[in-house]
């Protein structure tokens, strides 16, 4: 089946928001079974699933308005991509170690679309998480966002998503960075969401409560659509507010924003 054409589709004149992609990884040549991630998606989202067409190797169906395309692969994903994320993957120290011996990999995506970004991220967790409780889908591969995400952590964090909260570990890579001036921790993924990246420079604060500063400003920011204006202040607690600048990425390309702490 043609699923892939999808990809060439004429643009509407309505606003569209790009595709979002995401690989879960295999060991052992297994797969996923289609019927079975479709259930899931009814069952345990309650989600309504039409234009279903495809089999096993590759489908297409519709949640919301949103066209999700799922192929299988059949082949590992290019040792370079997983390397080239595994080396900031603190979240999984082992997972060279854990990955090496994959046999191959899924695709999820989802297509252009005009809901917002939350809206079409929700669903590709969604359907992620379906393949990962249907299969035995080893970890998922986020190299847009630059995650890679071992399966117990991505069924962990979907509790949240479940709860209607938003899951940051699953959308946005928080790095961490320690130098002679201090500790320093940056956003990777926001620009996904319309947002530009965050970045927090020579801090005396420590790593743990940068992370998670950056986080709960993450999904700040995420979950109401709050664009961080220079010259600005956002308030960290009832008593501290941090001053808000944008200037050159320090450890992302182009421009960030700065929060002074």
């Amino acid at each position: 089946m043609p699923v892939f054409n999808f990809f060439k589709k004429e643009k509407k004149e309505t606003k569209r928001e790009n595709i979002l992609l995401a690989m879960p990884i295999f060991n052992d040549n297994n797969n996923y079974q289609l019927d079975k991630v479709i259930d899931n998606l009814k069952i345990f989202w309650g989600l309504d699933i039409t234009e279903l067409v495809g089999d096993d190797e590759a489908a297409s169906f519709n949640i919301n308005g949103e066209t999700i395309a799922l192929a299988n692969m059949g082949v590992p994903i290019p040792w370079g991509d997983i390397e080239g994320t595994a080396q900031y993957a603190y979240n999984w120290p082992s997972a060279l170690k854990d990955l090496e011996s994959h046999t191959g990999h899924a695709i999820v995506s989802i297509m252009a679309g005009t809901k917002s970004s939350l809206e079409r991220f929700k669903i590709l967790s969604q359907v992620l998480s379906a393949v990962l409780m249907t299969s035995e889908a080893v970890a998922v591969y986020q190299g847009s966002q630059s995650l890679l995400i071992p399966r117990t952590q991505y069924l962990t964090y979907i509790e949240s998503l479940k709860e209607n909260e938003i899951p940051v570990a699953l959308w946005i890579y928080i790095g961490l960075r320690n130098t002679d001036k201090g500790n320093n921790a940056y956003t990777y993924g926001l620009k996904d969401f319309q947002k530009s990246e965050i970045e927090i420079i020579n801090s005396k604060l420590t790593l743990e409560e940068l992370f998670d500063l950056l986080f709960n400003i993450t999904s700040y920011v995420i979950g109401n659509d709050v664009t961080l204006k220079e010259g600005e202040t956002i308030g960290l607690t009832a008593e501290q507010k941090a001053s808000i600048s944008i200037s050159k990425g320090r450890f992302i390309e182009g421009q960030s924003i700065k929060l002074e702490i």
